[in-house]
């Protein structure tokens, strides 16, 4: 088994050594403290660990006026901390920064210790809250790009959506295929991963609310949803007429230039094109066939929304794929 060190991991050990150090160098008391604080408020993106950090520290504050009040009244025994946890909680719950009870719990627990209530202690508890947060907040700016993730993802879901478009095709021709559908499964897990990593790349930008990326694979999803629908389609087609042929080449055009950028509006002109092309042909003789036309004619609708979504979609920028193959059209 591979042994394997995560930048969270490597992260996490910097920022509880640093903290401890800082809380030692300053002479503060209960100095790992500042180290769990800090290990509390690491995340794995920038976003959720500022969160982390603001709900801690408005807990800690709360939590410090709590036992001050509290421990000074009622003394400092046992069944205080009880009390003032059935009336801390509900306090940080209603006030959204329930995230914070388990750092504010060290703070209770160090001042109920101390036996006393001092400003020096206050003032000792407040230093190690700030440490640890800022320490945190300091070694969780960096996050590794996941461009090449998210580029790897993207590329073997277009491999995916290429080759089943191919199958498709095949099948209308041939009405024959070895073909297990191993794509599909696949792809719908790979586009739950691949959404799941877009959103954390969002989470690492402060200024940009947006990540093209998981735009990107959400078009996607929306598409092979649709392909979903097409695939027992073109199973229970009754009889292969000549159009079948025709709608099977269209689709294997599609397979072959599946890409990130948008051209879509040129393959709707081609569908306008060839359902004209259709409407002007000899009507169906046979029920066989005339279902037949009518499950292609549905096979259309079905293809035309998936390239409608694709139009919508402002596509990948240039400078993003520059590296992956050059070819003449995209959908």
């Amino acid at each position: 088994m591979a042994f394997k060190i995560g930048y969270r991991t490597i992260k996490t050990a910097v920022g509880v050594t640093a903290a401890i150090f800082l809380a030692q160098l300053l002479g503060l008391n209960s100095f790992s403290g500042a180290g769990i604080i800090t290990i509390l408020c690491i995340q794995v993106s920038k976003k959720k660990s500022l969160r982390a950090s603001i709900s801690r520290l408005i807990a800690c504050m709360i939590a410090i006026v709590f036992s001050a009040v509290l421990f000074q009244v009622l003394g400092f025994h046992a069944w205080v901390i009880g009390l003032m946890l059935l009336l801390f909680i509900p306090t940080t719950v209603a006030l959204k920064v329930n995230e914070g009870i388990v750092t504010s719990s060290v703070i209770i627990l160090h001042l109920y210790t101390a036996g006393e209530i001092t400003w020096k202690l206050l003032l000792n508890e407040a230093a190690l809250i700030s440490i640890g947060i800022g320490v945190a907040l300091l070694v969780n700016w960096y996050m590794p790009s996941l461009d090449n993730k998210l580029i790897v993802f993207q590329e073997k879901i277009e491999e995916n959506f290429s080759k089943i478009l191919k199958e498709v095709s095949l099948y209308l021709r041939n009405e024959d295929s070895e073909w297990d559908g191993r794509e599909i499964t696949e792809t719908g897990k790979l586009l739950a991963e691949a959404k799941t990593l877009a959103f954390r790349d969002v989470e690492n930008h402060f200024l940009r609310e947006e990540d093209i990326y998981y735009h990107y694979f959400k078009m996607r999803e929306k598409q092979f949803s649709i392909i979903e629908r097409i695939l027992p389609l073109v199973a229970n087609l009754p009889l292969r007429v000549k159009q079948s042929g025709m709608l099977a080449e269209f689709i294997a055009e599609l397979g072959e230039n599946v890409h990130p950028q948008n051209t879509a509006i040129v393959y709707l002109g081609k569908l306008k094109e060839m359902d004209a092309v259709f409407k002007e042909m000899k009507l169906p003789s046979t029920r066989e066939e005339f279902e037949s036309r009518a499950a292609l004619l549905q096979l259309m609708k079905e293809i035309e929304e998936y390239l409608l979504i694709k139009r919508n979609f402002k596509g990948l920028p240039v400078k993003q794929s520059m590296h992956q193959k050059r070819r003449t059209g995209q959908n």
